[in-house]
């Protein structure tokens, strides 16, 4: 949790979910950092969670399980990790709400955001319903959901995809039945290299098609000739960070001072 140094009230907030394949990653990855200190010197409060990965042994839904089957043997266990992954960072953006006060948090202004497997769990969060990957399972079957303000709503207002996809949600839509993507989905921001090899630019392409089908804000930047982690990339002489900003400032009508 990084905090600026004012006492500002109503501040937006921002929660970003490193990447690392659902294997790997940390809450302190210098970028993340620098995204911090960003963030946090505009008067943010700035959110840099972990998450349980593939060798933590979450607590995964039988029909998650079933679904496995259809995924290829080599990449099991890791689809396995998706979901304690993403349940656990519903959990954390939950209890940013309800602790909100603390930290001089205006609810109306959340911003989620990742990178990677970070940006798969972001968009998830986002279009998701709020009871996916969370009533799947009850305290019985895993106890740690009884310290995760399960009665806690929380509202997204912007997505910050850095070279995401949206492959949990398919797997969502498909084990359910039905589609997430709707009308009223939060604004999403989206960068991604071209020369992806890792999570393939055709996924940005995918994302927005969705959102220009549906009529929902979006941004979009091919960062061309870049691969996986573009953290470096500029556009028009703009850093990723500044375009974010810029965008979400936009969308959530903020006024900069």
């Amino acid at each position: 949790m990084y905090v600026p140094d004012n006492d500002l009230k109503n501040r937006p907030a921002y929660m970003f979910i490193h990447g690392g394949g659902f294997a790997g990653g940390s809450k302190q990855q210098a970028q993340i950092k620098n995204l911090a200190k960003y963030y946090t010197s505009r008067g943010w409060v700035f959110i840099s969670i972990d998450y349980r990965l593939k060798n933590n042994n979450g607590t995964v839904p039988q029909l998650w399980e079933n679904y496995s089957t259809k995924v290829p043997k080599d990449k099991v266990s890791q689809f396995l990790s998706i979901y304690p992954a993403i349940r656990d960072a519903k959990a954390a953006l939950r209890y940013i709400v309800a602790n909100a006060h603390t930290y001089s948090i205006n609810t109306n202004y959340i911003t989620v955001g990742g990178g990677s497997a970070g940006a798969i769990t972001a968009i998830t969060l986002g279009i998701s319903n709020q009871e996916d990957f969370r009533d799947e399972i009850d305290t019985s079957q895993d106890p740690t959901l009884a310290s995760t303000n399960l009665e806690q709503s929380y509202q997204i207002r912007t997505i910050i995809d850095l070279w995401g996809s949206k492959i949990a949600l398919n797997a969502l839509e498909e084990i359910l039945g039905y589609h997430r993507f709707d009308t009223n989905d939060p604004s999403l921001f989206i960068a991604h290299g071209t020369e992806d090899t890792v999570v393939p630019y055709s996924n940005a392409e995918e994302l927005k098609s969705i959102y220009k089908t549906n009529g929902v804000p979006f941004a979009y930047y091919a960062l061309e000739g870049k691969k996986h982690g573009a953290w470096d990339a500029t556009v028009n002489n703009k850093k990723l960070e500044e375009l974010a900003f810029d965008f979400i400032v936009q969308q959530q009508n903020l006024i900069v001072k």
